[in-house]
């Protein structure tokens, strides 16, 4: 048996003012065969992590092509994006014949020319290895779950979780399951139920947490593979975003169409009740000053400039505001402004300096904040867990200003895992506030310290107001945008 791996995948905020280019996949994931880390995945190549530990054990061929991930921003460069699929399908024909095929991919990439990334490469994988090699990709849940990407592949399996602490345990399920389909142990069907809807999910509270197990509850009975509820990606302008309930049986497609209308039409039945309420910043920080925070400090997530949505991570708001109010013994972390972080590195822990912070990338980033400020802590190629994965962040630098602690960082990225304060000698515990640039995957890390979570909007282009995005190309009627968006099996 011979298998083919590889992963090419990023989440593309078609409203982001941040072009993504080849530069920003060789700074952040790029991985040519042989060179993956044995003992960590990345966020979307699990397939081929799980795979290669699978193939020593179970004695099949593993040829592994090239992984690519960049940080969410805008569009990928189309000369970028056709560089790094033209070498994937390189590395595919290379190795046919094959039995196999494990993609790790995102699901919400969009480049220049191309609205679905996913479906193109799977269309020219498809041609290459023809109608009976067996096709399996994993996807990120907050994807585009197109008719094209779910005709070509044999089964695609999406992370259950929010945060994404599950990318692991779903390879080793689709691994699985595209084994036993080449062993011609079953025949996976699959069934697709557009909600009509978008919406924010987070699987740390309900009622999402018990949806995600009620999803479980199917699989492995009576037929049903797998159970995939697509969360969708609202930041992205293209036709088929939206969320999508996908169900994958043994050769059972009736009782596979019955399931997704059901599971389909129970998350239609929850509008408005799956998301925790998202505060104007200024309600978010009242209600955080006025917890008790004995048992943790109070967390404001900033899901609008989240860089894990494609924002810059450079708005200003939140800390003009804990500075404007004086507010003691609170973080805001992380901070995305290489010049500023640079200036700290010359200077050194223990120095003062001017500095001018953020407010660099558009007129979402709000306007820059000067501050004479104390640099706390300095520290150079960092990096950040996320369950099993680790991710690059760059150098850091922790200033203070007044009772504000600000955490900045070179290479772009969200608030993940604690190292962004422990790398610089801070204990992010020890904090009363902490104001984080993430929508939800801080929760993971973050969540058990804290005393109570609060979401806030601020200002950036993956704000949770979807209302204010200027939508031209979805499928409509789209809920909450049309009060009136029915929901219909699509497949």
């Amino acid at each position: 048996m011979r298998i083919f791996t590889a992963s090419i995948a990023t989440e593309t905020n078609t409203f982001s003012p941040i072009p993504t280019a080849m530069e920003n996949y060789l700074t952040c994931v790029a991985f040519r065969p042989g060179e993956h880390p044995a003992d960590q995945p990345t966020l979307c190549s699990a397939p081929l992590f799980v795979a290669r530990r699978r193939a020593t054990q179970e004695g099949f061929t593993l040829v592994e092509g090239s992984c690519f991930f960049a940080q969410p921003a805008g569009p990928t460069t189309r000369v970028a994006y056709e560089t790094m699929r033209d070498e994937i399908l390189g590395q595919l024909q290379a190795a046919l014949p094959l039995d196999g095929v494990l993609l790790g991919m995102h699901g919400a990439m969009v480049a220049g020319g191309y609205d679905d990334c996913e479906g193109d490469v799977l269309e020219r994988v498809r041609a290459l290895v023809g109608p009976k090699c067996v096709i399996g990709v994993e996807l990120d849940p907050h994807n585009h779950m197109t008719l094209k990407r779910v005709g070509l592949a044999d089964i695609i399996i999406c992370f259950k979780e929010y945060p994404h602490v599950d990318i692991v345990p779903r390879a080793e399920e689709l691994v699985t399951l595209v084994l036993k389909t080449i062993r011609g142990e079953i025949r996976p069907v699959a069934s697709l139920y557009d909600c009509g809807m978008i919406a924010f999910y987070p699987t740390t509270s309900e009622p999402n947490t018990s949806f995600v197990a009620r999803q479980k509850s199917f699989e492995g009975h009576d037929g049903v593979l797998s159970v995939s509820f697509v969360h969708g990606f609202p930041h992205a302008d293209v036709p088929e975003m939206g969320s999508r309930m996908l169900v994958y049986t043994d050769n059972a497609k009736a009782q596979g169409d019955a399931l997704a209308i059901r599971l389909g039409e129970e998350i239609v039945a929850l509008r408005g009740r799956t998301a925790p309420p998202n505060l104007d910043f200024v309600d978010a920080l009242d209600q955080a000053l006025a917890t008790d925070t004995a048992t943790g400090p109070a967390i404001i997530a900033e899901p609008a400039d989240n860089a894990g949505g494609g924002s810059a991570s450079d708005n200003t708001m939140s800390l003009r505001e804990l500075v404007a109010r004086g507010v003691e013994n609170a973080a805001v972390a992380p901070l995305w402004d290489p010049m500023a972080v640079g200036f700290c590195h010359a200077v050194g822990a223990g120095a003062r300096l001017r500095l001018r912070i953020g407010g660099k990338t558009s007129e979402l980033s709000g306007d820059p904040f000067d501050a004479d400020c104390e640099v706390l802590a300095v520290a150079k190629d960092c990096h950040q867990s996320f369950g099993e994965a680790k991710g690059p962040v760059g150098d850091l630098a922790a200033v203070r200003i007044g009772g504000v602690t600000v955490v900045m960082n070179t290479n772009r990225a969200q608030a993940l895992g604690r190292e962004l304060f422990t790398a610089l000698g801070l204990d992010p515990a020890s904090y009363r506030l902490l104001v984080l640039k993430s929508a939800q995957h801080f929760m993971a890390a973050y969540g058990p310290l804290a005393s109570r979570v609060f979401y806030s909007e601020t200002q950036g282009p993956s704000t949770q107001r979807y209302e204010k995005h200027s939508y031209d190309r979805i499928a409509r009627p789209k809920w909450p945008i049309d009060a009136e968006a029915p929901g219909a099996l699509i497949l």
